[in-house]
Parts: structure tokens; sequence; C-alpha cells
């Protein structure tokens, strides 16, 4: 089957930042549907008209993966509005509660990067915002899109978190 919008793809990949460091690897197949929210918009155009079997190798610069990095998304929050246990790696979907920054997205994912006795760092950048990307990718199946699936423009549980959050741990799915 060739892959064509909409459609679900099985892939296995290895991500390494520009200068060969791993960032993520998927050994086994993870599902991502073609058409919707699930790729990134390079990866997608390289997979139209494929099929199983296809390898690429993509080189993606910021402005094709997660953007150029923004200082202005880095702000400072009272240590007081945070749970007790705030830690490094933390993340809030949009500005914690209480936060009195102005011009915050809450549509964001804030990131806490440090942490002080009497403030927070956040970040609203993507963790990989700025960064040139290398990506190797294979394609090991391809399959119709259920009906559930055309109409969330996703599958079901979408596994590239990579695409609108920062990471728990050193890998991004």
């Amino acid at each position: 089957m060739l892959i064509t919008n909409p459609c679900v793809v099985a892939l296995t990949w290895r991500l390494e930042d520009a200068q060969g460091q791993l960032i993520d690897e998927l050994d086994a197949p993870v599902e991502f549907f073609v058409g919707g929210d699930d790729l990134l918009a390079k990866v997608e155009e390289a997979l139209i008209n494929q099929e199983t079997g296809f390898e690429a190798r993509l080189h993606l610069e910021p402005e094709q993966a997660f953007g150029d990095y923004q200082p202005d998304l880095v702000f400072f929050e009272a240590r007081s509005i945070f749970p007790e246990q705030v830690d490094v790696g933390m993340q809030f979907d949009g500005p914690p509660e209480g936060a009195v920054t102005e011009g915050l997205r809450p549509d964001a994912v804030y990131t806490v990067t440090e942490v002080y006795p009497t403030h927070v760092v956040l970040d609203g950048n993507h963790p990989l915002a700025g960064i040139a990307l290398r990506l190797d990718l294979k394609v090991r199946d391809v399959r119709e899109a259920t009906e559930e699936e055309i109409e969330a423009g996703s599958v079901d549980s979408p596994a590239l978190s990579i695409m609108t959050t920062a990471p728990s741990n050193s890998h991004l799915h």
C-alpha cells in the first residue's frame, strides 16, 4: 500500500542532533497518522507515495522541526506558586496558576529548567527548538486509517510527544 493522506504508518527511527548526538531512537515500530498532526511536515512530505520498506535520512533545520529558540519564552516566577516538590523537568500545560509574567501563551507547555529558593525558571520553548536534526527513518508498515483516526487526525494515542511536549527523560516518545 502506498503512503497517502490519510493513512497510518508504522515507523522506526534514529534522531540525532547535527553533531550526531543521539536524541531518540524507536527500535520497535510506532504508528503515526499521515495527514494530521502526528508528524512534522518535512517527514510527512518524504513519506508520501512511498511504501513499506522505504528508508530516508532527513536533515531538518529548526524551522522545519521545532522552530527557533525564543528567549522571550523563558521567565521567572515566585517559588511560592509551585508545588513543594517542584523539580527540574516538571511541565505545566500553560503557565502555572498564579503566574504574573505578562504575555505567556496559554497553549504552550512550560518546562521547569531551574529551581531556586525564591524563584523558578520556566521555558516555553520545545526542548529541541533551535536545533538542527538528523532523522534516519524506516517505514515498517502502512495501513488504512480508521474512521476514528481520520476524525481525530491522529492515531489513538499519539506517540510523537516530541511534537508538542518536552521529554520527561532522554527519550522523546
